[in-house]
């Protein structure tokens, strides 16, 4: 079963940017963090003022927090910034604002990062505002965490619900010129972790995404459906009580240019 069914005309991108608060709890209670490694390489270990832009509900914010930085989330959604604000002690400040308008003075942050945000970012007005932000010697540090498909029951359970956004963009990043004038051409690895989870997480997981936020109840149905098949169907997942969700992180570094 796959959701071009259970997505039948084209989404809005806006309308699935801004589906998010509605689930807080449940985005925040079911989607993976980021492997500290990851951070480490992108940012450094040495302790840095971070502007984590698109915050949600603090899944990247506690482990900038916990690697010892002063973090300032920036997040436009009231309910996932309440739920960040609940969630994330040690924060040094939430507020309100955009990529594309940032409620923050010029150079004032060492690094700026986005965890599985940038995608919803209108990069033509987003990336000279990042700029401003950023102190000369920053880094931009945008991080996406994307399914590993190489694995079959993965590559199958995307052939039934879909791609987001970010996983799509995710690997656009890697492309030249995708950072603009304003900044340099970006490094980036790829790491690896994994997720455990059943089949009431694994769905609870895909209730999280966009496609199924803003789907109907009729939509809503098949994409839960299309989830069950892959789970009774699929030779490396039947009969299975447990079983983990791998992910490749895609991790950047760019500098102003």
């Amino acid at each position: 079963m796959s959701t071009d069914a259970a997505t039948q005309s084209a989404p809005d991108p806006r309308k699935q940017a801004l589906s998010f608060g509605q689930a807080a709890d449940l985005y925040d209670s079911i989607r993976p963090t980021y492997p500290a490694e990851a951070l480490r390489w992108q940012i450094g270990d040495a302790e840095k003022d971070v502007l984590d832009i698109g915050a949600g509900t603090g899944l990247l914010t506690r482990v900038l927090i916990g690697l010892g930085h002063r973090v300032t989330a920036v997040e436009p959604d009231d309910q996932m910034r309440a739920k960040l604000t609940a969630s994330s002690p040690g924060l040094t400040a939430a507020l309100a604002g955009s990529a594309e308008a940032l409620p923050v003075p010029d150079a004032g942050a060492g690094a700026i990062t986005a965890g599985q945000s940038f995608h919803w970012f209108d990069r033509p007005r987003a990336l000279p505002e990042l700029r401003r932000a950023l102190r000369p010697d920053g880094i931009l540090a945008p991080i996406w965490n994307i399914r590993d498909e190489s694995v079959p029951w993965v590559r199958a359970l995307t052939e039934a619900i879909g791609s987001s956004p970010g996983e799509i963009d995710g690997l656009g990043a890697t492309e030249p010129g995708y950072f603009g004038p304003d900044f340099g051409e970006a490094e980036h690895r790829c790491f690896h972790h994994e997720m455990p989870l059943d089949r009431p997480r694994l769905i609870r997981l895909v209730q999280s995404r966009s496609y199924y936020l803003t789907a109907d109840d009729a939509g809503r149905r098949r994409i839960v459906a299309a989830v069950d098949d892959v789970i009774d169907s699929h030779p490396e997942l039947a009969g299975s009580e447990a079983f983990a969700m791998p992910y490749k992180t895609y991790a950047f570094r760019v500098r102003p240019a």
